[in-house]
């Protein structure tokens, strides 16, 4: 009995045996099958896509971004320029503490609140593996810190760099303009893939309106990494394009005699060439060093510049609006000889005041004793008020504003860069527009003699002297001559650029006003007369000066009782050589009084060093800055202020 239960035992545990292997085999199986069917599902159905992601742990892809193009001025003088650097770059992804990493770094290199506020800003717009610039241009001793700590620095990067640097300084900053960092509202307007590993864009001026010439195309690295994120090798490139080098209209000699010759006076000088509107120099006073704004201006410094009242960051040669004065009288009387209102020979008595029919109001004349039977020559050579107040009236309003505007008073010229402003040129549309009132005779007398509401840039002062210059001929004003991208012998000259010219009925008409505009500079009585003394060629010009305030019917302009600021604005307009010219140009010299003793002396400098330049001459120094002005301001106590 014992011994058959003992063997039913042994039978029942070896079926059981035989159950669980039966089990556990099957078991076996199955999960080879899962891990085959895994297996087959990783190396053959997802094959190429964990490949790529395998790939990717190892290999990355870097932007290159382009090397900026270089300005340079007519004569091939270098204006803007890049210089080697170091920056220091975070790749967030692969800092293990990013708090402890810049405390370490704080140690190592000079780092302010500033720096660490752009950085986190650049980082919330930057995906984690992007580097993100920490600080630009690291000095010798910085960069040798950083160097020999970065083996504790998992995801810190010296990167090679080049620094958009001004060898010129202040000169032609207004023109030339500057770069700066990228803001997060330009990044929301330009192609951000054509911008990786790019911080800089151009923020006015030049480098501004030709940033597309200036930037080029970013280019593309594989490089190999390792668990750090420390780069082995490259892989493969695609060299990016550099950005095309700039040849600008401009001669930075004349630029610099033209900023000189302004001296202390806030104002603008613009020089263009009537016979293909290229822009030979264009000054606005005071200016700036633009190399402040390359790696990020303090806060201190960018409030002083920002609220100080000589507004050094205003360009006064394109966005100054001015009353034009007498400067527009050659203008005008153009106009009355093309409607046929005067001929030459026309003349009006000048008692020193003129009044309209049936009103008692005197409209004076800045010679408060007249200058008797006027003509137009004598009009345009003495500027006498009177003669053009008559003139105003019997053209109207209308026809003043329809023939100025095709000379760019109170219009935009079309300057290839700048934000140009258009000033004013009114009309009756005009005032019902913007006073919902009507226009009254009087103010045409004003307007005749560029004064009221008529408001206009250096720039379009300038261009409409080289339109008369030209005899009706005009071409759109620009600053750039020609681009060419670096290695290709490929030039771009920018297209010269006609635009409709003044036509007025008898061509003889252009030589009645060129003629007594060059009898301002070269006769005995006229107001500019004291600048043609050794100049080889006639001048044809005419001064001006733009009333700051107004005043009362029987009230006088005292300057020694004035503040500097409410002194009359002096300007200056001139083309030479009268017979061909190859010059025209504007001055504003804010609160200088007089036309004829501070903006006309401004010009002449400019126009001397113009002939040198011209002739192969080596310059002399311009006008001393530091220096009084040779010609003293007029502040005679005549009423009412001088219009000349």
């Amino acid at each position: 009995m014992l011994a058959r239960d003992v063997m039913r035992d042994h039978q029942q545990e070896s079926r059981m045996f035989g159950r669980r292997v039966l089990v556990t085999a099957i078991g076996g199986l199955i999960l080879l099958g899962v891990l085959g069917a895994r297996l087959v599902f990783l190396q053959i159905t997802s094959h190429e896509h964990f490949s790529t992601l395998s790939h990717e742990n190892r290999v990355r892809i870097q932007p290159v971004p382009p090397t900026r193009g270089l300005i340079y001025d007519r004569n091939g003088v270098l204006l803007a320029d890049n210089l080697p650097s170091y920056q220091l770059q975070i790749v967030p992804e692969q800092v293990p503490d990013l708090e402890q990493t810049l405390a370490q770094l704080q140690r190592l290199v000079e780092l302010d609140e500033t720096h660490l506020e752009r950085f986190n800003k650049l980082r919330r717009r930057h995906p984690g593996h992007d580097g993100i610039p920490l600080k630009l241009n690291l000095s010798d001793t910085e960069m040798a810190r950083v160097a020999i700590n970065l083996h504790t620095l998992p995801g810190v990067h010296l990167e090679a760099a080049l620094t958009r640097h001004y060898p010129k300084g202040e000169l032609g900053v207004h023109l030339i303009g500057y770069v700066g960092r990228i803001s997060e509202q330009e990044l929301e307007s330009i192609d951000v893939a054509q911008y990786r590993g790019t911080t800089h864009i151009g923020k006015n001026g030049v480098e501004r309106a030709y940033e597309s010439l200036l930037h080029g195309q970013v280019g593309y690295q594989q490089v190999e990494t390792n668990a750090q994120g420390r780069m082995l090798r490259i892989l493969s490139q695609t060299p990016p394009g550099p950005g095309s080098d700039l040849h600008l209209t401009i001669d930075i000699q004349l630029q610099e005699v033209a900023e000189k010759a302004l001296g202390e006076y806030k104002g603008a000088v613009v020089a263009i060439d009537p016979r293909n509107g290229e822009v030979l120099a264009m000054a606005s006073q005071p200016g700036f060093d633009p190399n402040l704004f390359v790696q990020g201006i303090g806060e201190e410094t960018f409030k002083e510049l920002n609220t100080s009242k000589a507004r050094p960051l205003f360009n006064r040669a394109l966005r100054g609006t001015y009353p034009p004065g007498s400067t527009i009288k050659p203008l005008v009387g153009l106009a009355g000889l093309h409607y046929g209102v005067v001929d030459p020979d026309h003349s009006v008595n000048c008692p020193g005041f003129y009044q309209l029919p049936n009103n008692k109001r005197k409209y004076r004349d800045w010679k408060r004793w007249g200058h008797g039977r006027t003509n137009l020559d004598k009009g345009v050579v003495q500027s006498c008020d009177v003669y053009f107040y008559d003139l105003g009236r019997h053209l109207g309003i209308e026809r003043i504003h329809d023939f100025l505007a095709q000379f760019t008073i109170g219009q935009r010229t079309g300057l290839d860069f700048g934000n140009e402003r258009a000033g004013v040129l009114p009309n009756e549309a005009w005032k019902r527009a913007n006073y919902n009132e009507p226009w009254y005779t009087g103010e045409t007398l004003i307007a005749a003699i560029g004064q009221g509401f008529v408001l206009a840039t250096p720039l379009q002062l300038a261009n409409a002297m080289a339109i008369l210059a030209n005899r009706g001929e005009a071409y759109r004003p620009h600053v750039l001559q020609w681009s060419e991208i670096p290695g290709e012998d490929n030039p771009e000259t920018l297209a010269l650029t006609p635009i409709a010219p003044v036509i007025v009925k008898d061509p003889g008409h252009w030589e009645d006003v060129i003629r007594a505009m060059t009898r301002v500079v070269h006769s005995e009585r006229g107001t500019a007369r004291k600048i043609a003394k050794d100049f080889p060629y006639r001048i044809a010009g005419k001064t001006g000066t733009a009333q700051v305030f107004s005043l009362g019917q029987e009230e006088e302009y005292d300057a020694d009782k004035l503040s500097k600021e409410l002194h009359d604005h002096a300007l200056f307009v001139a083309f030479a050589p009268a017979d061909a010219p190859r010059i025209a140009l504007a001055v504003v010299a804010e609160n200088g009084g007089s036309g004829s003793g501070v903006a006309a002396p401004i010009a002449r400098a400019v126009l001397g060093a113009w002939d040198k330049l011209e002739r192969g001459e080596p310059l002399t120094p311009a006008v001393d800055p530091d220096s009084e002005p040779t010609v003293p301001v007029n502040t005679a106590n005549t009423p009412p202020r001088p219009n000349t």
